[in-house]
């Protein structure tokens, strides 16, 4: 293999803001934040929206997302489009 060719693969966590859930895993990604993990060193800390623990396909819980009535909107501004009109 040719040298330093390669990114840094280094140990970084990954901390889930949706459920709460930290992991330790290797990546190439870095952060400035970090944070100690249970073994006592410290690691760069990566915060990401979602992870398996919770997105609804790997939880089958779904969530509802729509609070600002995005959908309803929707359905009101589009309900006649594509319908026959009478001359």
């Amino acid at each position: 293999m040719k040298t330093d060719i390669h990114p840094d693969y280094h140990p970084v966590l990954f901390r889930d803001l949706a459920s709460g859930k930290t992991i330790l895993t290797r990546s190439t990604a870095t952060s400035q934040k970090t944070e100690t993990w249970e073994d006592g060193n410290e690691y760069p800390i990566i915060e990401v929206e979602i992870s398996s623990e919770s997105h609804p396909f790997y939880t089958g819980k779904q969530r509802i997302m729509d609070s600002a009535g995005r959908v309803e909107r929707f359905n009101a501004r589009f309900k006649n489009f594509g319908g026959k009109t009478s001359s």
